[in-house]
């Protein structure tokens, strides 16, 4: 019994002692309890912070401290205008309303958008203005002799002493009447009929022949400039009449040479016209031949002109060099290669027509240009003609030309105010079917442009397969599909020839056929997708709406063309930081430092 009782003792000590614990416990944690109630902060009502917030505002230190501290806060939040993701306190602690926290936050990234864009244009800005011309366009005797013109050349026409005499207030505003733009310095007079321009009854039989009876306002100002000598850029809207200031001088210049000492074997050209394309070549070549023929039925002695193209056999263009010729028109390969092997000499050439020198500089030839002016011996009148005026030709122009007078008609780039231009939107996979509906607005001819050589392909076999009478030209020679024969310069030839004379009414072309070729009465242009640039889109609507007709332009758009970004080329869906054709040109420029530069540049390199 004694030990079970001492047990039982034990235990109740036990028990007893584990009750005193547990009391002890939860006294402690209801204290803690009791702490947290008591510290945690008690809800004050907005009246009430605002209240006390006026009063710390207009009461002791306190108060100046704290206001003190918002001012600081509210500079070093002007300060870092720029960085929209900066803390911004809110809910029943902030001091501003939540209106203008919005507001602020919007103005804040605004400011940050105009920064980001104003840094991209000013870095464009800085690559366009380092993008000059370094290497001036001169002969290799004048960079051997260190020879550098600074007046033009001088000529032996002049314009009527009525003309000249009268003050030049009156000159400003014939052209502010025909809206003619011109610069430079010693400008001449505009004239406002060919009879006043001096020319020959036997050019003015040819103008009259094609119904040219007034000249257009390039014609007013530019024939007047080229004839006394002057260097020229001519920049007006397709359609407007610039094959004919360069081609009547050129050949005024030349019929003067012949009449003074004739041409003997192996001598000239006199005049040499450059142009991008075969078919504007030949087509420049039909309008100076046709004058020249009326030239010589009228008394004139007659004329020699050769057309050096590729895709041709060269005997052909040798025969006529070797019996002495006047004027070549030339593409710049097959000039090139004459030239390399001694074919063709520039030693009395003194007139040099860059026709559509925008396209010309566009496809690469730049370098060939230049190695071309290399082999002029002697002091030459130069010419740049074009629709537009991108960037990169003014500089080329800059160091090509001697005092230059630029002639503007309406806008550089400027499409012509004739043609109505309508847009379709089309998915891209069903373009060549609407084809057949957009071409009943109206009747042929009809001109359809796209960019690749394969839809051109595609285009012309469906139009034929539907009994559409077409023809497709382009610069590749690859085999065209099902029956098609290879796509040589015969048959660019032949189609051009079949389009023109009606014999077909759809030509199907790359922008081969959107620089400078002229074909009569096109009704409608119609471009199957949208080109790369602003500048051929100018172009490729130029060839409908010409001579004060009207004509229409239709353009398939999706929602894969992109926007026009590049303010060097005017190019799609890129800006001037990653331009390949800027990149191109550099990459150029960079090998030719390699290859040159232990080469003598100029007589102060010796």
């Amino acid at each position: 019994m004694d030990s079970s009782d001492d047990e039982h003792d034990i235990i109740r000590q036990f028990q007893a002692k584990r009750r005193r614990i547990e009391r002890s416990n939860s006294k402690e944690l209801d204290l803690d309890i009791d702490s947290e109630i008591i510290n945690e902060p008690v809800y004050v009502p907005l009246k009430q912070r605002r209240l006390k917030l006026l009063e710390r505002l207009h009461g002791g230190n306190s108060g100046d401290e704290n206001s003190q501290n918002s001012a600081d806060s509210r500079k070093y939040s002007h300060t870092n205008h720029n960085h929209v993701d900066e803390e911004i306190t809110v809910g029943p602690q902030a001091q501003f309303t939540l209106l203008e926290q919005s507001t602020e936050l919007k103005k804040k990234q605004t400011d940050s958008e105009q920064t980001n864009t104003d840094k991209i244009l000013q870095e464009e800005q800085r690559i366009l203005e380092n993008v000059v011309e370094t290497k001036a366009l001169m002969g290799v005797a004048e960079l051997a002799k260190g020879i550098e013109y600074t007046e033009p050349i001088k000529t032996s026409w002049r314009p009527p002493r009525a003309i000249k005499s009268m003050e030049n207030e009156r000159h400003q505003r014939v052209r502010s009447r025909y809206n003619i733009i011109v610069e430079g310095d010693d400008i001449p007079a505009p004239l406002q009929t060919f009879e006043s321009m001096k020319f020959p009854p036997g050019i003015l039989n040819a103008l009259a022949e094609k119904k040219i009876s007034r000249p257009t306002p390039i014609q007013m100002q530019g024939l007047p400039a080229v004839l006394s000598g002057r260097d020229l850029i001519g920049i007006a809207y397709t359609g407007s009449g610039k094959t004919l200031v360069f081609a009547l001088p050129i050949i005024m210049f030349c019929c003067e040479q012949e009449l003074a000492m004739p041409f003997v074997k192996n001598e000239g050209p006199y005049g040499l016209i450059v142009c991008p394309s075969r078919e504007l070549a030949r087509q420049t070549q039909t309008v100076i031949s046709n004058i020249c023929d009326h030239l010589h039925r009228s008394g004139m002695p007659k004329l020699r002109i050769a057309t050096c193209v590729g895709g041709t056999a060269i005997k052909d263009q040798l025969d006529t060099i070797k019996q002495g010729v006047h004027i070549v028109v030339a593409t710049p390969g097959r000039l090139m290669d004459m030239l390399d092997k001694k074919l063709l000499y520039l030693d009395i050439c003194r007139y040099l027509c860059l026709d559509e020198a925008d396209r010309m500089i566009d496809l690469g030839f730049e370098e060939d240009v230049r190695n071309i002016i290399s082999h002029f011996k002697t002091q030459r009148q130069t010419l740049l003609f074009s629709a537009t005026m991108p960037k990169k030709i003014q500089n080329f122009a800059k160091s090509a030309l001697v005092k230059p007078i630029t002639i503007n008609v309406g806008r550089a780039g400027a499409a012509s105010l004739e043609v109505k231009q309508e847009i379709e939107h089309v998915m891209a996979e069903a373009r060549v079917v609407q084809l057949l509906s957009t071409l009943q607005k109206t009747s042929p001819p009809v001109l359809i442009f796209a960019q690749r050589k394969q839809d051109v392909d595609a285009i012309h076999e469906y139009l034929l397969l539907k009994g559409v009478e077409a023809v497709a030209i382009h610069g590749g020679k690859a085999q065209r599909r099902f029956f098609m024969p290879y796509l040589d310069q015969v048959e660019r030839f032949w189609a051009v020839e079949k389009f023109v004379t009606k014999e077909k009414d759809v030509l199907v072309a790359t922008d081969v056929a959107s620089k400078g070729l002229d074909f009569p009465d096109i009704q409608h242009v119609i471009n199957f997708d949208l080109p790369e640039d602003i500048e051929n889109y100018v172009h490729r609507i130029g060839r409908t709406g010409r001579c004060g007709k009207v004509g229409l332009a239709t353009t398939f758009v999706n929602r894969t063309c992109d926007e026009p970004g590049c303010s060097y080329c005017n190019g799609l869906g890129h800006r001037i930081t990653n331009c390949p054709k800027l990149e191109s040109q550099q990459n150029k420029q960079a090998n030719n430092l390699k290859k040159n530069d232990f080469l003598a540049k100029g007589h102060s390199d010796w």
